[in-house]
């Protein structure tokens, strides 16, 4: 399935998001950059992508880790996942963080993060005075308690 998700280049040398292969669920998001950035361990930096989205309405675009990136460098967006809201009009930026141990350099055209676009249901959110129950209930909190 598809859906047209119109883009602007906000930077002469921005590039449009590409997907790896036809059946990818992420496009590819590129860095802007004047030069070589380097990023040591531990640290954030913002990192620019010249682009900004007209994300359709009942969609969000979610900034997602390359897994080669994150997995062989260490590099992955700071807040692991980046939410691009359908009525944001500005430039999308990846804060890339190294989690690694050595200094990391990306440099202007490099890959940094991916962007999937999911559509997503809006909460309405009630108060209530209990909740109904479940075999699991309360139990197991950062885990369903099986091994």
């Amino acid at each position: 399935m598809t859906a047209p998700v119109s883009v602007q280049l906000l930077d002469p040398r921005a590039k449009l998001p590409a997907c790896g292969s036809p059946d990818a669920a992420g496009a590819d998001l590129y860095v802007v950059a004047d030069g070589p950035v380097t990023i040591a361990p531990g640290e954030t930096v913002m990192l620019h992508t010249g682009l900004a989205f007209a994300i359709p309405q009942g969609f969000v675009g979610l900034v997602c880790a390359r897994s080669g990136m994150a997995c062989k460098r260490g590099l992955a967006p700071a807040n692991k996942v980046g939410v691009v809201d359908a009525d944001y009009r500005g430039e999308v930026l990846v804060f890339l963080h190294n989690h690694g141990g050595e200094a990391q350099v990306v440099e202007d055209g490099d890959r940094v993060a991916q962007l999937v676009i999911v559509p997503y249901l809006t909460a309405e959110f009630t108060q209530a005075d209990e909740l109904d129950g479940t075999e699991r209930g309360s139990g197991g909190f950062g885990s369903t308690g099986m091994k």
